[in-house]
C-alpha cells in the first residue's frame, strides 16, 4: 500500500535529483494531490444517475464524494445555476499515493486496446490530466453492479515547475506513458 511512497521518498528523489540538478532534496516535485471529477450530464432529468455516480466514486477512491453544482445557467443543456450535474473527489497523502498505485499497476493494464497514456496532457504548469472511459477498470467495480459506464478525469496535481519536471515524476511512479 505505502510501496509508492516508500519508493518515492528513496530511489525517485535521488534520481530527479540527479536527473535535473537540483541543490536541494526539497526541489524536487511532490505529487500534491489526484482530484478524480465525474461529470453527469443525465443528472438533470434523473437524480438517481449521479446517486450511482458518487456511489461508484466513493467505491474507487475510499472517500466521501462531493456534488458539483452548476456555476451558470445554460439554456441550450437544459441546465440552471446551483444544480448537481457531477461529484468529484480530492485525495492527499497516503489514500492519494494508494489510489496512484492501483491506478498504474491495476487499473490502466485492464483498459482494452491498451497503449500508453497521452504524454502530452500536461497544462504547462507540471499537472497531468487523465481522462478515463469507463469505471469497469478498477477492480472495486462489480460489473453486475452497475447500471451504466461512465468516464471520469484524474488529474495529478504536482509542485513540479515545468512539464518536463512533472513528466519525468510520474515516469518514476511507473506511468505508462505511450511512446
Amino acid at each position: 500500500m505505502a510501496r509508492l511512497k516508500d519508493k518515492y521518498l528513496n530511489e525517485i528523489v535521488d534520481g530527479m535529483v540527479k536527473k535535473f540538478e537540483y541543490k536541494n532534496k526539497m526541489q524536487v516535485p511532490k505529487l500534491e494531490k489526484i482530484v478524480i471529477n465525474m461529470g453527469v450530464g443525465e443528472a438533470k432529468e434523473n437524480a438517481k444517475v449521479l446517486e450511482s455516480a458518487v456511489k461508484d466514486l466513493e467505491t474507487i477512491t475510499g472517500q466521501k464524494a462531493v456534488l458539483t453544482k452548476a456555476k451558470k445557467s445554460v439554456a441550450n443543456f437544459k441546465i440552471r445555476e446551483g444544480m448537481a450535474i457531477g461529484c468529484k473527489v480530492t485525495l492527499r497523502g497516503e489514500k492519494m499515493y494508494e489510489f496512484a498505485d492501483r491506478l498504474i499497476n491495476l487499473a490502466l493494464p485492464r483498459v482494452r486496446d491498451f497503449r500508453g497514456v497521452n504524454p502530452n496532457a500536461f497544462d504547462g504548469r507540471g499537472n497531468y490530466a487523465l481522462g478515463i472511459k469507463e469505471q469497469l477498470i478498477f477492480p472495486e467495480i462489480e460489473y453486475d453492479k452497475i447500471d451504466k459506464v461512465r468516464g471520469m478525469d484524474v488529474i495529478f496535481v504536482t509542485t513540479a515547475n515545468t512539464d518536463e519536471e512533472a513528466r519525468e515524476l510520474l515516469t518514476q511512479f511507473g506511468m505508462p506513458f505511450s511512446k
